[in-house]
């Protein structure tokens, strides 16, 4: 059965669904799901009005809850991860994954939620593509909601 991507993003609520950490110490895009090759990336070049489906603007949000649970064998449900996962901004000249503190948001405990930002006040807009998830196991992740999408 094929999963739920979510196009109606400028909603109050949205679901980005299990960002997978396939290879840890190899962080992965909350924007994975939604936008798997980055057409709507804020950095991606257009080259006329909306190419290869672009959306008019590129997604962002005014916060995220992550939640430190990973898809039970056959999608039967949801299981706590096995370790840890790390919410990271993009790298600043360390190399951006679980290694480099000098980019982590946030820690994620199996089986634990996160909010971020942490004081929940939204005021600000956020991109899905400039936040990432590391973890320390292969296959672990978050199940990811966006908040006040724009």
């Amino acid at each position: 059965m094929a999963l739920s991507k979510q196009r109606l993003r400028a909603q109050p609520i949205c679901s980005l669904g299990f960002v997978k950490v396939a290879t840890a110490g190899t962080p992965v895009a909350l924007s994975v799901n939604i936008d798997a090759n980055n057409v709507n990336a804020p950095g991606t070049p257009t080259a006329g009005p909306f190419p290869n489906n672009a959306d008019e603007y590129t997604p962002s949000f005014r916060g995220f809850q992550l939640q430190g649970f990973q898809p039970a064998a056959n999608n039967n449900g949801m299981v706590p991860n096995a370790g840890y996962v790390y919410l990271l901004q993009a790298a600043a000249g360390g190399n951006g994954n679980r290694t480099d503190s000098g980019c982590m948001l946030a820690v994620l405990a199996p089986g634990g939620s996160v909010w971020y930002p942490p004081d929940g006040t939204g005021r600000d807009a956020f991109s899905p593509y400039t936040l990432y998830l590391d973890a320390d196991n292969n296959n672990d992740g978050a199940l990811v909601v966006a908040f006040g999408g724009q």
